[in-house]
């Protein structure tokens, strides 16, 4: 069961025993989610996971996503700080910090639902957010 947890959140190159040392802070926050989701499931946790898909190949961020709607799906809670459009435009809310980063940013510029960020004209995530949705609504129609 444990080594599923790891391949369900993209870690299946990982060798036993290998030395923790060695992994990116992507893959440790990987490793302590595969702990986490190891354990029996309550369904009133709540995972904050700061860019969990950082270095990881499109299938892995795929099979991460199916990860996290799962334990939203039982009743969690998940807090996100992401740079992927991919991650965010799964999102249930979005909470846009900007305009920029660093001493630029930190205020929010635009809350609510993808569609909803995204039609936010002062909002750097909405605008590159809008043509992802648009051509994911092209794809289902």
């Amino acid at each position: 069961r444990k080594l599923q947890t790891l391949m369900d959140v993209g870690l299946s190159y990982i060798t036993l025993g290998q030395n923790a040392t060695t992994l990116s802070g992507g893959e440790a926050q990987r490793v302590k989610l595969a702990r986490e989701l190891s354990k029996r499931d309550t369904g009133r946790t709540l995972y904050i996971l700061d860019e969990p898909t950082t270095g990881l190949h499109f299938h892995d961020v795929e099979q991460l996503l199916r990860v996290l709607l799962q334990l939203r799906n039982r009743g969690n809670t998940i807090v996100v700080i992401e740079h992927n459009l991919d991650v965010i435009k799964m999102a249930d809310w979005i909470i846009d910090l900007g305009p920029e980063g660093g001493s630029r940013g930190g205020t929010i510029v635009a809350t609510g639902s993808p569609e909803q960020v995204a039609e936010c004209k002062d909002s750097w995530t909405g605008r590159f957010l809008a043509p992802l949705l648009k051509r994911d609504r092209r794809r289902s129609a």
